[in-house]
């Protein structure tokens, strides 16, 4: 029945099926203009991760601005005058900017140390930096040498400092409970097309001061709008090169316009389609998919040579054939084998979804609907046009045997062992490979180091402390808090008349020393930068007190006399009296290449609870580097689930396919040794697993098996001709064999333009899925073959 509708409307009505598609090609075109990317941060997350949660929580609690981060290594002494003027005018052009709230420099740190009045006074009439009068040397080096502000506005050795560019709320996005979701993906929308154009203006501004020194711009602001670029860019670059590098291999293999006109027209209507479908659906493509145009193009293409070259096979068998009918004889025939490569790799993409990573789950359903798009498309246009161009000669003035499969053919009947010897010698080094794998990566190693993320971030971490935030939570017992009196001369003329403040006595001597022991064992920590907490702000207090430490009640007292903007600023990041509970907030290392991030949040949460006796409910660990881990931790376990899934279903539908068990196995063996050998190779170069290599091994199953599909369909199909083993070998190796290598080639070189991407996952993925591609190619004309003929699982009759 569907045959006898396909022949009459596909088949026998093209113009119709042509005008339908072009109907089609119209209305997508329409939604493509809602085609959306998305590099925010959460991309980079685990789906639903309980710590992304009590991560906001705490940010909402502790407060935190949107910022970005400018350092700045002048060319002179930063407390030379000539410095400390290009940083005022600096932070004075920023601060003018309209979109920015504030900006905090060295010249905007409090100096309580740069006169020998009270203390009192020095609180009440706070200098900095950038006041007259001020001993510039003596207030550099108390920044230089204080507790909270030494590797965090300022390096230690003195020659760089931070901008800390506070960006404006924005008012809209505040209150979006009461938003649908299309209206909050609108004014986010809004908000990264203003955050571009934030970033452009305050390049502008950097740019005026490049004679001055070294500035690179930093932040998650800068790296989501720069990770937008790559997007853009990565997309453009990977489409227009794999059709171009189609193009070339169309007319290498053809060397007709006519065969270049028709498959191109399959992958630039599947794209299109594709393209309107997601921008129907609001579907973002987000880092991960951005080569998804790129991978349809290869595939589509890989389904459109297949079918071209059994057309002009079987048209050079029957030359006396109706062009209607050899058209229908050649879909029949491949409808199968194509269906079942669609299926397959739909497998291998599908089995993302076990990720947890939403882009990566996000990128597995994208494909699947491109490749079902890729399918249809193929199979109505394709016909349609070989109907409509039948005044043209659409056959090849010459058709050349091809000397490399040829030549794996007779490799394949002659040297069975040596093929055999070598499988199991790569299994091994392969499956010692893969027991090397290891997931510890680092997000700045992500970025391709002439990049100014890399070198933005590489600064931060060498000069000002780390990049990588991680907070340690300590909650206190509530207990009742006895008031007590104080006798300092430091306070006595502190009185405002004003009624006690109770906040004050939240202050406790147990409080201020477990804060102090969990900060000072976090400090001596390696790969931890800086660490900050209210014991920071204590110890400058100590120095500002002639050395003597300050008692708790002193401390209450201090707290509820410093100026509301201070405590708001200095201290209330660090402590939450309504909450009863203290924030320890340490930066980590990211770029160092011994930072084991598992072990460190491990060893932390061990030794807060046995070395220093916190009861694991009294404290939480919190913080991107949290998330990050979990990512990292997930990747091990999406890729023993992804690769289980593939091959489990894979095998099942070889076994539905070819209803014989001995032929399924022959037919994923090669495969299946392909995926363990990229895994192996990887795993020997000691490259970590990332988001993207992760998908490799499952891909390059559900991509590869094409091939086995298409060699054993036709091999099946020669062999009830033949009646002869060896025959039908060298047969396929010059007919199906030479469709595969095409295939492949294209496949393999398509795979390869992702290594022009600025993103280092990305360009990883290119190069080992298309080394898994050549060596599936290779082990499908060589050990496929070789396994066929010495176990011939196919009765002859």
């Amino acid at each position: 029945m569907l045959s006898h509708f396909y022949q009459k409307i596909v088949i026998e009505k093209p113009k119709v099926v042509l005008a339908f598609l072009i109907i089609c090609l119209i209305g997508f075109s329409f939604y493509s203009k809602d085609f959306k990317l998305d590099a925010s941060s959460d991309t980079l997350l685990l789906e639903n991760d309980p710590d992304l949660i009590y991560l906001r929580e705490i940010t909402n609690r502790y407060g935190s601005k949107e910022f970005l981060v400018l350092t700045y290594t002048p060319d002179e002494p930063m407390v030379s005058e000539k410095s400390l003027n290009n940083l005022l005018s600096l932070k004075y052009k920023i601060q003018s900017l309209d979109w920015v709230h504030s900006v905090i420099t060295l010249l905007d740190v409090p100096l309580l140390n740069n006169s020998d009045k009270p203390l009192a006074e020095r609180l009440k009439e706070i200098s900095t930096l950038k006041d007259d009068g001020i001993d510039k040397e003596r207030g550099f080096k108390e920044i230089l040498n204080s507790p909270v502000f030494r590797n965090f506005v300022i390096s230690e050795d003195g020659k760089t400092t931070g901008l800390i560019v506070n960006i404006k709320e924005d008012e809209k996005l505040k209150d979006i409970e009461d938003l649908s979701i299309k209206e909050i993906d609108i004014l986010k929308e809004l908000r990264k097309k203003a955050n571009h154009s934030n970033i452009l203006e305050i390049r502008k501004v950097i740019s005026t001061y490049d004679n001055v020194g070294n500035i690179f711009l930093g932040g998650i602001p800068m790296i989501a709008d720069d990770m937008m670029s790559f997007i853009k860019n990565d997309i453009i670059v990977f489409g227009i090169g794999v059709l171009a590098f189609i193009i070339a291999t169309l007319w290498f293999v053809f060397k007709k316009i006519i065969w270049i006109i028709i498959p191109i027209s399959s992958c630039v209507f599947s794209v299109i389609i594709m393209t309107g479908l997601l921008g129907l659906f609001n579907w973002k493509v987000t880092v991960i998919s951005s080569n998804f145009i790129a991978l349809m193009l290869i595939l589509t293409m890989a389904m459109n040579i297949h079918i071209s070259t059994r057309f002009l096979q079987i048209k050079k068998n029957f030359p006396n054939k109706k062009l209607p009918d050899l058209i229908l004889m050649v879909m029949s025939k491949m409808f199968w084998p194509i269906i079942y490569t669609v299926l397959t790799t739909v497998c291998a993409f599908l089995s993302l979804i076990f990720s947890e990573i939403k882009p990566i789950i996000d990128f597995g359903w994208m494909m699947t609907m491109g490749l079902f798009t890729s399918f249809l498309v193929t199979f109505t246009l394709l016909p349609s046009l070989l109907n409509i161009f039948s005044k043209y000669d659409v056959n090849l003035k010459k058709e050349n045997n091809s000397k490399i499969t040829s030549s794996l053919g007779s490799f394949s009947i002659n040297n069975k062992k040596v093929i055999f010897g070598s499988s199991v010698l790569i299994i091994l080094l392969s499956l010692y490979g893969i027991s090397k794998l290891e997931v510890e990566n680092s997000f700045i190693n992500y970025f391709n180091k002439k990049t100014e993320i890399y070198r933005g971030m590489k600064l931060i971490d060498d000069k000002l402390g780390g990049t990588t935030p991680l907070d340690v939570i300590l909650k206190f017992p509530q207990k009742d808090v006895d008031k007590a009196e104080i006798d300092d001369d430091e306070f006595e003329d502190w009185d405002d008349g004003e009624e006690e403040n109770s906040e004050k006595y939240w202050f406790t001597k147990d409080k201020i020393d477990r804060i102090n022991s969990v900060h000072n064992y976090l400090d001596s920590l390696p790969f931890v930068g800086k660490v900050l907490s209210l014991t920071s702000i204590l110890e400058v207090a100590t120095q500002l007190n002639d050395g003597k430490t300050l008692e708790t009640l002193e401390i209450g007292v201090l707290y509820s006399k410093l100026p509301e903007t201070i405590k708001q600023e200095v201290i209330d990041p660090y402590i939450s009296i309504k909450d009863n509970e203290a924030r320890i907030s340490i930066r980590v290392k990211d770029s160092d290449k011994n930072l084991r991030r598992n072990d460190l949040i491990n060893k932390i949460n061990f030794d807060l609870e046995n070395k220093l006796n916190i009861s694991k409910n009294e404290f939480k660990l919190a913080g991107v580097l949290i998330l990050f881990n979990n990512l990292l931790q997930s990747l091990f376990k999406s890729q023993i689930l992804t690769l289980g899934f593939v091959m489990t279903a894979i095998f099942g539908m070889f076994i539905i396919l070819f209803k014989n068990i001995k032929l399924a196995l022959i037919g994923v063996i090669p495969n299946f040794i392909a995926a363990f050998f990229v895994l192996g190779t990887i795993g020997l170069l000691r490259i970590p697993l990332d988001m993207m290599t992760i998908t490799i091994a499952a891909i390059t199953i559900g991509i590869a098996v094409d091939n086995s599909i298409h060699y054993i369909y036709r091999f099946k199909e020669e062999l009830k001709q033949t009646c002869n083993y060896e025959k039908t070998v060298k047969l396929c190796h010059s007919s199906v064999g030479v469709a595969i290598l095409n295939t492949s080639i294209t496949i393999i070189f398509g795979f390869s333009i992702l290594v022009l991407s600025n993103f280092i996952p990305t360009i990883y993925f290119g190069f080992f899925t298309g080394l898994a591609m050549l060596f599936a190619m290779i082990s499908v004309l060589t050990l496929l073959p070789a396994l066929i003929l010495i176990i011939k699982p196919i009765k002859i009759s």
